[in-house]
């Protein structure tokens, strides 16, 4: 992994997202099909699949201070603050360090709007896997050209199968 990760360094914030977005800009442009560029592609795969993941959680997070505070301004006759934003990077542990991680808009902010949505109640935990796994697989058969696509909300799936609804967990994508 160290070729991935070679390119990421004790460099300011902004230095590293360009690389970031770099990286992932010429792995999905690369027409390459040698070994190295499938497993450079998985390790993309396996970052994009972080990165999914913590835009979903976020959204989720974000979504429910951001909920508190419009309750709070609205008992107090103020407006509503301005409802957050999602990010086209995330910070991702990647063995000992943390390195930024890029993905578009469409799925960056796909995933966060799924994950605020999710907490908002306005759907269920089988949708919002089903949907950020379709997203997931979109990412991984179209931009990173992965055989195999691979699968998101892990944490809300282990979830769902210990839930005494033996229906819900039966229908985990």
């Amino acid at each position: 992994m160290a070729s991935i990760f070679s390119l990421f360094s004790q460099k300011n914030p902004e230095e590293e997202m360009r690389k970031a977005q770099a990286l992932f800009e010429k792995l999905i442009a690369s027409e390459s099909d040698s070994r190295e560029s499938r497993n450079l592609r998985m390790r993309m795969g396996l970052l994009c699949r972080a990165h999914l993941d913590k835009s979903f959680v976020t959204g989720a997070e974000q979504t429910s201070a951001w909920q508190e505070l419009a309750s709070v301004a609205i008992a107090k006759g103020n407006e509503k603050p301005p409802e957050p934003e999602p990010s086209l990077f995330q910070k991702i542990k990647a063995g000992e360090n943390e390195v930024y991680v890029y993905l578009p808009e469409e799925y960056s902010h796909e995933a966060y709007f799924l994950g605020g949505r999710y907490q908002r109640a306005e759907i269920p935990a089988l949708k919002a896997i089903e949907t950020m796994q379709g997203l997931a697989n979109q990412l991984c058969y179209y931009e990173l050209k992965l055989a195999e696509p691979f699968q998101v909300l892990q944490f809300l799936r282990d979830e769902l199968a210990q839930s005494p609804d033996d229906e819900a967990a039966s229908g985990i994508p």
